[in-house]
C-alpha cells in the first residue's frame, strides 16, 4: 500500500471529506479520491486508483503543462482558488476553484500531494445572468442616467434623424453611436467610422468625399470616399469638433441637400447615409468663439446624447471590471479569479479621468503583469498606487463603503432566489459561512422573503 493511504496520512486529510479532494503519491498517481469528488465528477474511486491525475480530471491547465499539484510538490507552496475547467465522466466541462497542500508522513518527509476542488458552475452563471442583466447593446451599466439614455435609443434608432453624441473621451461614444445603427433599419448596411481628429484636412476631405483619377498628383485612380461606402448604412464622425471651416461647409452641404462632389469631379453625387457625430469638446463653446459654424451645429444637433463621465458613474465599477476581467481572461488567456480588496478598493476609489477607456486599459496591464490567482495593488499602474485614498469619491458624491456594500447585497440577493430562500446552500454558493451570511443580511438589511419576491 502506498504510504499516502496509510491510516495516520490519511486521519490527516480526513478533515476535508466534506468538500470534493484527492490525492497523489510523488508520482502523481491517485491513491484518494473521496465520495463528494465521485459525484462531481461521475468516477468511482476504483476506477482512478493509480491513475495520473491529469488523464481524469482533464483541466485545461494540465494541458498546458502548468499543473498546481506539481508546483506545489516542487517548490513547497500551497495554492488557493485557482480557476480551472476540469471534464466529468462524460466530457462535459466543470469550472472548479482549486486548493493545493502537500502531504507528508509523520517524519514530516513529502508523500504525495492533495487537491481540493469546489464547484463554481452555479457562481459562473449567476455572474453570467447579472452581466446579462445590465448589459445592453453591448453597453455594460446599471446608471440610472446610462438607462435612461438606453430606454430611448430603439426610438432614436428609427428615425433618420442626426444625432450628437456629446462626452468626455473614453466615455463610450462609439458603443453608443454603433447601438443607433444596429437598431435602425440600416442595419443590414455598412457603419463607417471616421475620426476626424487624426487626418489632417486635405487627408480628410478625400477620406470623407472620395476623389477622381487626376484630382492630385498621386491620384492614380478614383477612389470613394467614406460617406460612399457608407451608402444605404450609417457614418459615425468621430471628434467632429475639430474638423476646419472648409470641410464644415462640405459638410453642412450634404446635412442639407444629401450630395457632394468627390475632389477633382464635376458631377454631383447623392447621399442617402444617416450622420451620427460625436464629440468631447463644448460645440456650443467653439460656435460662440467662431471656430464652429451654427447652422452645422444646429443641423448635427437634431437629438443630443449626452454621455456622462465614470466618475459620475461609480456603480458601473464593478460591473465594468468584471466585464473586462472575463474579456482579458479569453484573449490574454488568463487564468485571474478576481481582485484582492486592497486592489478592489483602489480601483474603486479612482476619479478615471481616461473614463472606461482608462479603467480597461488598467485591468489589461494587471492581467499582463499578474501570475497569480488575484490581482493586487503591485499589479496596477504605479499612477494609482501613489495617489492617497480619499474618502469618498470626489465627483460622484458615494462613499467607497456604499459602492461595495450594494455589490454585496445584489449578490446576496441574487444567490438567495437562486437557491430558493436556502441559506445553507446560499452560503456555500457563496463560499462562506452560513453565519457569515446571515450576517452580511442582517448588515445589509436582507429580508429573507422579500429577497424571493420578484415582480411578475
Amino acid at each position: 500500500m502506498s504510504p499516502v493511504r496509510d491510516k495516520e496520512t490519511v486521519q490527516s486529510i480526513i478533515r476535508g471529506l466534506a468538500v470534493p479532494f484527492f490525492a497523489v503519491d510523488n508520482d502523481y498517481k491517485i491513491v484518494f479520491f473521496n465520495e463528494p469528488l465521485e459525484k462531481l465528477t461521475g468516477y468511482k474511486e476504483e476506477e482512478v486508483l493509480g491513475k495520473p491525475c491529469h488523464e481524469v480530471l482533464r483541466s485545461d491547465i494540465c494541458s498546458n503543462d502548468q499543473c498546481p499539484l506539481r508546483e506545489t510538490m516542487t517548490t513547497g507552496r500551497d495554492l488557493v482558488n485557482l480557476e480551472m475547467t476540469i471534464q466529468d465522466k462524460n466530457n462535459q466541462p466543470i469550472p472548479v476553484r482549486i486548493s493545493t497542500s502537500l502531504v507528508k508522513d509523520k517524519e514530516g518527509r513529502i508523500i504525495g500531494g492533495m487537491e481540493s476542488l469546489r464547484d463554481v458552475s452555479f457562481l459562473k452563471t449567476l455572474h453570467k445572468e447579472i452581466r446579462e442583466k445590465y448589459t445592453h447593446y453591448n453597453i455594460v451599466s446599471k446608471s440610472k442616467k446610462i438607462l435612461d439614455i438606453l430606454d430611448n435609443l430603439p426610438d432614436i434608432a428609427a428615425s433618420d434623424a442626426t444625432v450628437l453624441i456629446q462626452g468626455e473621451s473614453g466615455v463610450g461614444k462609439e458603443l453608443f453611436a454603433n447601438a443607433l445603427h444596429e437598431l435602425s433599419p440600416r442595419k443590414e448596411k455598412p457603419f463607417i467610422k471616421v475620426n476626424c481628429g487624426a487626418l489632417p484636412e486635405t487627408l480628410l476631405e478625400s477620406e470623407l468625399f472620395g476623389y477622381k483619377k487626376g484630382a492630385f498628383t498621386d491620384a492614380k485612380k478614383d477612389k470613394p470616399g467614406r460617406f460612399r461606402l457608407a451608402e444605404g448604412g450609417t457614418i459615425f464622425l468621430d471628434e467632429i469638433g475639430e474638423i476646419s471651416k472648409n470641410i464644415q461647409v462640405k459638410l453642412l452641404r450634404v446635412l442639407e441637400k444629401k450630395e457632394y462632389e468627390p475632389l477633382g469631379s464635376i458631377q454631383t453625387e447623392k447621399a442617402n447615409v444617416r450622420i451620427i457625430a460625436a464629440t468631447n469638446r463644448d460645440l456650443r463653446a467653439l460656435v460662440q468663439s467662431g471656430a464652429f459654424r451654427e447652422d452645422l451645429y444646429y443641423r448635427l444637433n437634431v437629438i443630443t446624447l449626452n454621455i456622462p463621465p465614470l466618475r459620475e458613474r461609480k456603480e458601473d465599477i464593478p460591473l465594468l471590471i468584471d466585464h473586462f476581467m472575463e474579456k482579458f481572461n479569453q484573449t490574454l488567456e488568463g487564468k485571474i479569479s478576481g481582485f484582492t480588496t486592497a486592489a478592489m478598493k483602489i480601483l474603486l476609489n479612482h476619479n478615471y479621468p481616461g473614463n472606461v477607456r482608462e479603467l480597461e486599459n488598467i485591468i489589461e496591464h494587471a492581467f499582463i503583469l499578474c501570475r497569480e490567482n488575484y490581482i493586487a495593488p503591485k499589479h496596477l499602474p504605479e499612477y494609482l498606487i501613489d495617489r492617497p485614498l480619499s474618502p469618498a469619491v470626489a465627483s460622484g458624491g458615494k462613499r467607497l463603503d456604499d459602492l461595495v456594500a450594494n455589490f454585496e447585497k445584489e449578490l446576496i440577493e441574487e444567490t438567495l432566489k437562486q437557491c430558493g430562500g436556502n441559506v445553507e446552500r446560499a452560503a456555500q454558493e457563496l463560499g462562506i459561512h452560513r453565519s457569515t451570511l446571515w450576517r452580511k443580511m442582517k448588515k445589509n438589511k436582507i429580508n429573507l422573503e422579500n429577497s424571493l419576491y420578484t415582480p411578475g
